[in-house]
């Protein structure tokens, strides 16, 4: 009987592993931390992502936990709202015009309940992947503590430090982009401090761009920090203070709830088959967070590949995990991470001209019906979708 093992149980892995498992396959999931990650990371659904995950029965619970987002702006610092995006343009194309605002922990632990009572199905904490070999009939991973494992495929899903692409020697090439990126989370309600704000804006400045993103909860706020601080430095509660000040003055203390602060690389993986080892999600790609882009591509990611692994598995020619590398790598390269570029260089520009030429340019695509749908279907990967079939 074949075995996939699944290394990392974020949304990418527990995805992949539930349509393996839905189609029979027996699936062993290896997540390095003692239970399923609860940090503060992802939270933007997309459309399709929301269509894709229809067929586990999870949506309406994740709507319910969230906060539905039909619309999404970008605005002027100073001068206020340039452009109101609006996905219920997509109505004719989606069950879900809408992003769902809602954090990536909830997906996965509703994935888990759902695959608690399944007995091919087997979960394995505090599993750091060492190695991985293989050879013609299968896989070994090797954990931290001495076990090995072995599977007849692995998915490394195990994220942007992935041991398994380390393992495997495969080059993760592209650029570190030079600001940190601080995200915080407050119960201050900006929607009520800010005229017209949406629950997803994307705030340009020259001197200070930011992002202010609404949970079922709390507000996200996301500040790009000069790298020459320190991050104790950029975290202490006072400068914290300061720059959300800086934000909105309140004249009273922000309450803020989680403080992270990571490096943001803009990767995309020479292969993303090695054998018997297929890599997804970050493992494959990764980008930086402005406008959802990556959770939703590994999701994408997830599906695409369990169709094809599972077709394989029940006969057909292994070289279909190839068209997997193709489409997807594609899209990485070609969508995902040229969008999430041009998200960051919209909002980080500094000369006059520029910015107003692009902020002209922004309400004309809103203002024109047909722009406005072909600008949101490629902004919410649907597009992407569709230009699949034509990668061979």
């Amino acid at each position: 009987m074949d075995h996939v093992l699944v290394a990392g149980a974020g949304p990418v892995g527990m995805v992949a592993a539930s349509c393996l498992a839905d189609a029979g396959i027996k699936v062993t999931i290896l997540e390095q931390s003692p239970d399923l990650p609860d940090d503060l990371r992802a939270s933007t659904f997309h459309p399709p992502t929301l269509d894709m995950l229809e067929r586990f029965g999870v949506v309406p619970a994740m709507i319910e936990q969230g906060l539905v987002c039909p619309q999404w702006q970008v605005r002027d610092r100073e001068k206020g709202v340039i452009a109101t995006y609006d996905l219920g343009v997509l109505k004719n194309d989606t069950n879900h015009p809408y992003r769902l605002q809602c954090e990536q922990w909830r997906l996965t632990r509703m994935l888990r309940d759902r695959l608690a009572s399944n007995p091919d199905v087997t979960f394995q904490y505090g599993a750091c992947v060492q190695d991985v070999t293989q050879d013609a009939n299968g896989v070994d991973v090797r954990l931290e503590h001495g076990e090995t494992i072995r599977g007849t495929w692995l998915i490394g899903s195990d994220g942007a430090r992935s041991a398994v692409r380390r393992a495997l020697g495969v080059n993760f090439e592209g650029m570190t982009i030079p600001e940190i990126y601080l995200t915080l989370s407050t119960s201050f309600p900006f929607h009520e401090a800010i005229s017209d704000l949406a629950n997803i804006a994307y705030i340009s400045d020259p001197e200070e761009w930011f992002v202010l993103l609404r949970t079922a909860s709390l507000w996200r706020l996301l500040l790009p920090t000069d790298p020459a601080e320190t991050e104790e430095g950029m975290l202490r509660p006072e400068r914290i203070e300061a720059r959300m000040q800086g934000v909105l003055p309140t004249g009273t203390p922000y309450k803020v709830h989680h403080r992270t602060a990571y490096r943001v690389h803009e990767r995309v993986a020479e292969k993303y088959l090695v054998g018997r080892v297929i890599l997804a999600g970050d493992a494959a790609h990764v980008n930086n967070p402005l406008g959802g882009m990556g959770m939703n591509g590994g999701v994408h990611d997830a599906f695409n590949l369990a169709e094809k692994l599972t077709q394989v598995i029940q006969g057909a020619d292994p070289a279909l995990l190839g068209r997997y590398e193709r489409q997807r790598r594609k899209v990485a390269v070609e969508v995902v991470q040229s969008q999430a570029l041009r998200n960051r260089n919209n909002l980080n520009m500094r000369e006059p001209a520029k910015r107003e030429a692009a902020f002209a340019e922004m309400r004309a695509t809103v203002e024109s019906a047909e722009k406005h749908r072909a600008f949101l279907l490629r902004g919410s990967l649907i597009q992407s979708l569709r230009d699949l079939e034509d990668v061979a």
